[in-house]
């Protein structure tokens, strides 16, 4: 986590317009964020410190500092709070990272879960997005589309790296956004995050590196998200997150969002598809 702060900073000063926070834009101005001496200004703190704090050389702001950036930048409960949050974690008020390993075994209890959910498709995946478990009825759904073919599949490797993975998604730039806004959101205090993003990264290039630098929150734990299927057309499905008791484990449930996906899905599950 070293250095977090400061780039958690710097992404969002450099995602706000001048305009947003109400600055004029002289012409031809090339930033298209803000200028460190402008967030200063509005934050009433000295350039030299906000310098300091985004290049993680001073990593102790107080809470007034804390709350002022953030009202000058803008940010949301979920941005503000994690700023916050990374202010603690950075200056030992909270338990700094820790090492863990990465779950990749299910509980014969929550395998019987996912029998009683049959058919609707479902799986388990870990905090690294690795499809651990998965229903009869998630396989049909997307086995001949290749989600399932790495060892482990990976959901980010899979919308990343394969190329089968935009004909999939007829929305991909949003499932990559939120994607690797659940990783982020789950790196937490686990080096295993940082070194699996940087292998995706020098898969996947910067369709990967740039989102991950923006440090993105707010990965949705439900919603619809259209699935394209070669046999059987497109499908809206509606997904619900559920976090299981591990932390680390999460169960994703998928259900046909109107009648005709309804329809659709039930030729997949009974081998009718066109």
């Amino acid at each position: 986590m070293s250095g977090e702060l400061g780039a958690f900073l710097r992404s969002r000063r450099e995602a706000v317009t001048p305009v947003q926070v109400g600055l004029p834009v002289s012409p031809g101005r090339r930033t298209p964020g803000l200028r460190r001496a402008e967030l200063a200004t509005l934050a009433d703190v000295s350039v030299e410190y906000l310098a300091r704090l985004e290049q993680g050389r001073d990593t102790r702001p107080s809470a007034k500092v804390l709350s002022a950036l953030a009202r000058a930048l803008r940010l949301g409960d979920e941005d503000t709070e994690h700023l916050h949050r990374l202010a603690a974690v950075t200056s030992g008020i909270e338990l700094g990272p820790r090492t863990r390993e990465v779950v990749r075994t299910v509980r014969p209890t929550v395998r019987a879960l996912l029998r009683q959910l049959e058919p609707a498709p479902s799986f388990v995946a870990n905090h690294l997005g690795d499809l651990l478990a998965w229903t009869e009825g998630y396989q049909q759904l997307v086995g001949s589309l290749g989600v399932l073919d790495g060892d482990p599949p990976n959901v980010l490797w899979f919308t990343f790296v394969d190329d089968r993975a935009r004909a999939a998604y007829p929305d991909w730039e949003r499932v990559a956004d939120e994607h690797v806004a659940d990783l982020y959101e789950l790196r937490w205090g686990d080096p295993a995050v940082d070194a699996f993003a940087h292998r995706l990264a020098s898969h996947a290039g910067e369709e990967f590196t740039e989102r991950w630098q923006r440090r993105p929150l707010g990965g949705r734990r439900t919603g619809i998200r259209e699935l394209s299927h070669h046999e059987v057309g497109t499908l809206r499905l509606a997904f619900e997150t559920l976090q299981l008791s591990d932390p680390d484990l999460r169960l994703v449930v998928l259900l046909p969002d109107d009648d005709e996906t309804r329809v659709r899905l039930d030729k997949l599950q009974t081998g009718r598809g066109t």
